[in-house]
């Protein structure tokens, strides 16, 4: 499949750079260089969506204090940003997706997933443009790398379209709804906001959610091994907190909301439609996550972004975490 850009050749890391840049625009990122600081202070990489819903409200009730962590949230405009920060002990922890993680184990070997703390089959949808009546009749898609472009792939090969039959164009998130407006592309598969924007323009509709075709993503809390060996406990108490913030988002999603937006100024109606659909549950991973973590390799393999296979038994550790005692 020819993933590729029409209007500019794109690297994934300039691209994630973009991505940043776009984002950043829109909120308060707090992106910053930071060694580790005194008094244990703990850095944690997070984004600026309401996937993060479970961080901000922890931070913002004291959960984290409360359990004896000194948490500081980092707010990135990109996953691959944040596991950058990670491999270079900018930050200790960092929530990303299992594909961006994934696509960056082999520059990162002592990187290690501990544990899984959202999954949604139902969050990222496929977009059309108007006119389009089936996935039969694209022409033109657009795609963002790393979890975009899998679940874009997905799609496709559910659909029974042909490797080469489709343009692929890379662009940011922001980009699409005007790629779809001017018809310089066909549609798009993406996460929230995006396809609710393209519906309320009036350019597009909502046709299906990955869920359809059997594709669920996860995100994955992320260390080192090196700063997990030195704070076990700090880490499993971090999972334990996560874990019943989870808890917490799911019976009350307008405190979930009224967090998101003091932290990054997202729309309270954006968190509400992200907890109807996003499963919050802190859980271990497993032998099933290895599986699917596998046919991400695959993928990467086959487009170039991974040249060699990564040792994902090290890379994910299974049932790792332990559920506090009541």
């Amino acid at each position: 499949m020819a993933w590729r850009s029409r209007y500019r050749r794109v690297s994934f890391a300039i691209l994630a750079v973009a991505l940043a840049i776009t984002l950043g625009a829109c909120t308060r990122p707090a992106t910053r260089e930071a060694e580790a600081s005194a008094g244990g202070t703990i850095r944690v990489a997070v984004g600026i969506d309401s996937s993060f819903a479970t961080f901000f409200l922890a931070d913002q009730e004291g959960m984290f204090r409360e359990a004896g962590l000194n948490i500081e949230l980092v707010q990135f405009g990109s996953g691959g940003e944040a596991v950058d920060a990670l491999a270079s002990g900018q930050v200790q922890l960092a929530g990303s997706s299992d594909t961006t993680t994934i696509s960056q184990l082999r520059q990162n070997p002592d990187m290690r997933a501990i544990f899984a703390y959202e999954a949604s089959g139902d969050y990222i949808k496929v977009v059309l443009r108007n006119g389009i009546q089936t996935a039969a009749d694209i022409e033109k898609i657009g795609f963002v790398p790393g979890l975009g472009q899998v679940s874009t792939d997905k799609y496709l090969r559910a659909n029974g379209i042909a490797a080469d039959s489709v343009e692929m164009i890379a662009a940011t998130p922001s980009d699409m709804p005007a790629l779809l407006a001017r018809g310089d592309i066909d549609g798009y598969v993406l996460w929230e906001p995006w396809p609710t924007a393209a519906v309320t323009q009036g350019i597009g509709r909502v046709v299906g959610v990955t869920g359809d075709f059997d594709w669920i993503y996860h995100h994955w809390a992320v260390s080192t091994d090196s700063w997990l060996a030195k704070n076990p406990a700090e880490a499993q108490r971090f999972a334990q907190v996560l874990a019943a913030a989870g808890e917490r988002v799911e019976q009350d999603p307008a405190r979930a909301a009224a967090a998101t937006r003091t932290a990054v100024n997202v729309d309270d109606e954006q968190t509400l439609v992200a907890i109807r659909e996003i499963d919050f549950r802190v859980t271990n991973l497993t032998d099933e996550d290895v599986d699917s973590a596998q046919q991400i390799v695959d993928f990467y393999q086959d487009i170039g972004v991974l040249s060699e296979q990564p040792d994902l038994r090290s890379a994910m550790l299974l049932d790792w975490y332990k559920e506090e005692k009541k």
